[in-house]
């Protein structure tokens, strides 16, 4: 597996039982710590969709040509084997916007 680093928008394989040739994915960008991504096998993600709803916990940016979100109300923890490519990685704008609302999301 390739170095995995926090704002990395990787495919994450869905399928039950995960195997080089992944048959269901769907994009997601890492939101754990790069010192929590370096030692352990597996990673919090963050998954990215089509802009369906306007929520506070979602975060707009373009990707790919389109308008996605990165969905902060469906956080997930997953090994890293199931990470099986990465297409991307996040503006420095679309990353601190992240951050601020998770914090808020996580506040008192």
């Amino acid at each position: 597996m390739a170095l995995v680093k926090r704002f990395d928008v990787f495919l994450l394989n869905l399928d039950e039982t995960p195997s080089d040739d992944a048959k269901n994915t769907r994009p997601c960008v890492v939101v754990s710590p790069d010192e929590m991504n370096d030692f352990i096998d597996s990673v919090i993600v963050a998954p990215v969709s089509a802009v369906n709803h306007r929520y506070p916990t979602r975060v707009l940016f373009d990707f790919l040509g389109a308008e996605r979100a990165v969905v902060l109300d469906q956080l997930q923890t997953v090994e890293k084997r199931r990470l099986t490519k990465k297409i991307g990685e996040l503006e420095p704008e679309t990353r601190k916007r992240i951050l601020d609302t998770l914090q808020e999301l996580f506040a008192e």
